[in-house]
């Protein structure tokens, strides 16, 4: 594999707004923006950002203490089943600290949250201030899954569309960064993981006889997800297609975003509301 002059991973990968996009032009094999030779240096590669990382998000953290206004990241991971969202949420969210983080999975809606908008369990699971947030699945699921599998009608699905650019508006109004990441894996990828789950005992609590079903929909989905991505990828909250089928770059590509984000908020350490001649001579008389 050719080294690929550094550039940033989010220009790489930004869906543009107003670009009408179909998935099947994205590759699922490619590594866009990945300056290493491959596979062999991947983890060294991710490791190196650690560090920055790390620190970054320390920072974000520090600045949200006692400050309801302060900043927060909600990193958005939506794909298809064996995408890696999970890959990602160990691989690279664990690269940080974990008091930090808010993680949130999104599964089928509780009886109590379907007597509510679509939107409101996303906003109780929202990152408060200083953290960064990880929703495993998201709002995005009302124009997906009920779209494919017929869940509510086309003339109430189709207005959410408007609705998400006007929520995640405010919310990045409001000071918070969005990172959404559709995790691209292939249809013939997808179908080795699936029968690797069912290859290895261990695995086995992974596979979901549903996944089958719904990967029999796949022209369905992949039609869905490209509406989401040509009607839903704005200035103020752009999508980011990661290839899949390689899980060290996925997992590579994602902590690259989420560093150059973080990179750009460029958080500070807060000021001292004490003063820290006194309390020095306090601790050293004690």
């Amino acid at each position: 594999m050719a080294k690929q002059k550094n550039v940033l991973v989010s220009d790489a990968l930004r869906v543009e707004p107003r670009t009408t996009v179909r998935v099947e032009d994205f590759d699922a094999e490619g590594t866009p923006g990945y300056p290493g030779e491959g596979k062999d240096d991947a983890i060294e590669q991710t490791q190196t950002m650690a560090e920055e990382l790390s620190d970054l998000q320390e920072r974000l953290y520090a600045e949200g203490r006692d400050n309801p206004g302060a900043r927060r990241v909600l990193l958005l991971l939506q794909g298809l089943d064996t995408s890696g969202k999970g890959g990602v949420i160990r691989h690279s969210v664990g690269l940080v600290d974990p008091q930090g983080i808010q993680l949130k999975a999104f599964k089928a809606p509780t009886a109590e949250e379907r007597k509510h908008h679509y939107l409101w369990r996303i906003k109780n699971a929202l990152p408060g201030p200083g953290m960064i947030g990880i929703f495993d699945r998201s709002h995005y699921e009302d124009v997906l899954v009920v779209r494919v599998e017929n869940l509510v009608p086309q003339s109430e699905w189709s207005k959410r569309f408007d609705e998400i650019n006007k929520f995640e508006a405010e919310l990045t109004e409001q000071g918070t960064t969005l990172i959404k990441c559709f995790l691209n894996v292939s249809h013939d990828e997808q179908k080795q993981r699936l029968l690797e789950r069912l290859d290895n005992p261990e695995k086995h609590w992974k596979y979901n006889p549903g996944d089958v079903d719904t990967r029999l929909k796949w022209p369905a989905y992949l039609e869905a997800y490209a509406d989401v991505l040509t009607r839903c990828s704005t200035e103020h909250a752009p999508w980011f297609v990661v290839p899949a089928n390689r899980k060290w770059y996925r997992n590579w590509a994602v902590t690259r975003l989420l560093l150059e984000h973080l990179r750009a908020l460029d958080p500070h350490w807060p000021a001292a509301d004490f003063d820290v001649a006194v309390e020095r001579k306090r601790v050293e008389e004690s």
